[in-house]
């Protein structure tokens, strides 16, 4: 499980009437195997920032993030980098891919990063899945916006991690590829027991979701 307790984001600032503001404010949730918890809201209302500190890539002002017993925020930052990649699979809103390799070489990299060798067999399960198997040999540079989306979701899930966070997945895809990308991310955690939670724009994505939060102004709310 992936809990948020009493979490904050504050940013100081020099002009305006207050000397600081809150891009999330004292948000507590828990995300729980099996599960997918969507979370909505409009453009600059603290999903992104939300999503970063719950994968360990941005410190909280105030609060911890959770998973399991262990305190992300309280570990060293080789122990932190080394939680990431072993049991967090994060899908960015923004490019991602490694320019000098390939998509296959792409998708390993998390593994190999730990010292593994990687199974090709695997990484091409998944880019078949999202239907990119035959772009294996092609450089990001070759790539249209939804094949390198579709790369970095392939990336994330090949890691086998225990929790996917997932921002806008299929901002760049069409209606057939955001049902199929959606499909695969609700059988990770029905069938395979991930934890999942996809920050979305996209109506489609409602009946995939085991439950709604909605974000309005840095404060989190469950939709009914």
């Amino acid at each position: 499980m992936l809990r948020a307790e009493n979490l904050s984001m504050r940013y100081f600032r020099k002009t305006g009437q207050a000397n600081h503001f809150y891009a999330v404010k004292d948000v507590s949730l828990a995300l729980r195997p099996g599960e997918v918890a969507l979370l909505t809201g409009r453009s600059g209302s603290g999903k992104t920032t939300l999503l970063h500190m719950l994968s360990g890539l941005l410190k909280p002002t105030e609060g911890r993030v959770m998973l399991e017993d262990t305190d992300l925020y309280a570990l060293p930052d080789a122990d932190l980098s080394r939680l990431r990649n072993m049991r967090l699979g994060v899908i960015p809103q923004g490019r991602s891919a490694v320019d000098t390799l390939t998509v296959l070489e792409n998708v390993l990299l998390p593994r190999q990063l730990r010292g593994e060798k990687g199974d090709v067999d695997e990484a091409f399960r998944w880019l078949a899945a999202l239907g990119i198997a035959d772009l294996v040999n092609a450089r990001p540079a070759e790539l249209s916006g939804g094949e390198l989306r579709r790369m970095a979701i392939a990336r994330a899930l090949a890691g086998d991690p225990e929790v996917i966070l997932a921002d806008e997945p299929t901002g760049d895809l069409d209606d057939e590829n955001t049902a199929a990308v959606l499909s695969l991310l609700r059988r990770s955690a029905t069938e395979d027991g991930k934890t999942v939670l996809l920050v979305t724009h996209d109506s489609e994505a409602l009946p995939y979701g085991s439950r709604v939060y909605r974000m309005e102004s840095g404060a989190l709310s469950e939709q009914a």
